[in-house]
């Protein structure tokens, strides 16, 4: 697994544990539109410190840039300032940075320095460690992408600071799940939870457990055909309602996902547990887009769905998660059912 660096201050362990120690001359900052305003200058001045040649690029800011047209620009800018394989690549941003920024860095050249800064909760507790990387192709999320780890990943919980309420929420669900995934003491702490000021006071814990449960399982199945399935909880639903509903984010959908699921497939202490870590914090149970044709149309294209079947995460008993494989006209009929 990738080394992951804890730090109240990014640009220090950047500069100093990070670019100090290997031989790029040349450092690639990808951000957003979003990110970039608040930190991009302050990140090209801690690295010009370092002597070496800052190049930069800005895209707009959603998942309308992991786009196969913005991995050519950033292609294109990388090989018209004559990067080589000695020269790196920070993603400084949220999900959408880590992923586009991965796929770039392990695909120029066959593969250059990474380095990932995440800013949002949702990039520190999931997405920025692990190793995926991924383009979305159309409509259809993460369809391209590749398994390439990061020199490090940088984790500052000061950047949360700058999240707007409903930003930390929904990345807050990603933790959730990961917590119930985990059972144990990580488990029992989300369930004290019930203000967006409580996220923040135990911001420092909840971000280490939730990755210190990641790189676990991640270490035993890094390819993605066991274990690591696990950490698709509420993502199966999640992604088909995420991309029929524009008015959620990420990890409301998720949270809508993990909810929907438990009520069809799962114990009832276990909807009750998803229930009031979510309504605690108003975040949403359902959706109307929950059972229409572009719902349905969506969950088609999953990547866990195989042929006539569908892998589905459960969670039997908090702690103990595990896969259940359903023919997908079963799983449509009493997803209809239940709508």
């Amino acid at each position: 697994m990738e080394a992951v660096m804890y730090t109240h201050d990014y640009r220090q362990t950047l500069v100093t544990d990070v670019i100090a120690q290997f031989p790029a001359q040349r450092v690639f900052i990808l951000t957003d539109t979003q990110v970039g305003a608040l930190y991009l200058k302050q990140t090209v001045a801690a690295l010009e410190t370092t002597d070496r040649e800052i190049h930069t690029m800005t895209v707009p800011v959603g998942e309308g840039s992991k786009s196969l047209a913005t991995y050519e620009q950033i292609s294109q800018a990388l090989a018209d300032a004559h990067f080589d394989r000695h020269d790196a690549l920070v993603s400084l941003g949220g999900g959408v940075i880590g992923d586009l920024g991965g796929y770039v860095a392990s695909t120029y050249k066959r593969g250059i320095a990474f380095i990932q800064v995440p800013t949002s909760f949702t990039a520190q507790v999931d997405s920025s460690v692990g190793g995926k990387t991924a383009l979305n192709l159309g409509s259809q999320k993460n369809v391209i992408g590749t398994f390439y780890q990061p020199v490090t990943t940088i984790i500052d919980s000061q950047f949360l600071d700058t999240l707007s309420t409903r930003n930390l929420l929904e990345g807050y669900v990603e933790t959730i799940k990961m917590s119930l995934l985990a059972g144990g003491d990580f488990a029992a702490l989300t369930a004290t939870i019930s203000t967006p000021g409580e996220i923040l006071d135990h911001r420092d814990a909840l971000i280490k457990a939730s990755i210190d449960y990641k790189t676990h399982i991640v270490a035993g199945d890094f390819k993605d055909f066991g274990q690591r399935k696990f950490l698709n909880f509420g993502h199966t639903l999640g992604h088909a309602i995420e991309l029929a509903d524009p008015d959620l984010m990420h990890g409301e959908a998720v949270g809508i996902g993990m909810f929907q699921l438990a009520q069809l497939l799962m114990p009832i202490e276990i909807q009750a547990a998803i229930r009031e870590r979510l309504t605690a914090l108003g975040l949403p149970l359902s959706s109307q887009y929950l059972g229409t044709v572009a719902f349905y149309d969506n969950l088609l294209n999953d990547k866990k769905v195989a042929g006539s079947t569908i892998d589905l995460v459960v969670l039997p008993v908090i702690g103990q998660p595990a896969i259940q494989t359903m023919p997908l006209t079963e799983f449509k009929t009493l997803l209809q059912s239940a709508n």
